[in-house]
């Protein structure tokens, strides 16, 4: 399956339509399978304890699960999120960047369904696990 937009075309995508985020989530990779976002944690993402926000890897996951429907649907600036839920499984680490790993269960015609594991950068086991589906736009998937 050929990919509607690759990660530069992503990224550059999230910087012209979403400037509150940028700098913050990049596209790392992508392919038919999966997507693979990182979010640059820095102090605006931590809470008390030393730990990433929930709302922040929230985002995260919701961004990522976004993009990859993008990829391969193209620029649908209108998807949206329509149900979302997300468990929390361990504490991720302050001092580390987040990597979000999404693939697309179901791509059709007016709803799209992602899963996203979300692992600190260099740790094996998932801090985040997050489950979204999107309402796609009447006539928007070609």
């Amino acid at each position: 399956m050929a990919l509607a937009m690759d990660c530069a075309t992503l990224n550059g995508f999230l910087d012209r339509v979403f400037p509150q985020i940028s700098g913050q989530i990049r596209v790392e990779s992508v392919d038919a399978q999966v997507l693979i976002a990182r979010l640059l944690v820095d102090e605006q993402h931590l809470r008390p304890g030393g730990t990433v926000s929930g709302p922040a890897m929230f985002a995260l996951a919701d961004v990522t699960i976004y993009l990859a429907i993008l990829s391969r649907i193209g620029e649908v600036a209108l998807a949206v999120t329509t149900n979302a839920s997300i468990d929390f499984m361990r504490k991720p680490e302050a001092g580390r960047d987040l990597l979000a790993e999404c693939r697309i269960l179901k791509l059709g015609r007016v709803l799209a369904v992602g899963d996203v594991l979300i692992r600190s950068d260099g740790m094996d086991q998932p801090v985040a696990r997050c489950s979204m589906t999107y309402s796609i736009p009447p006539g928007a998937k070609g």
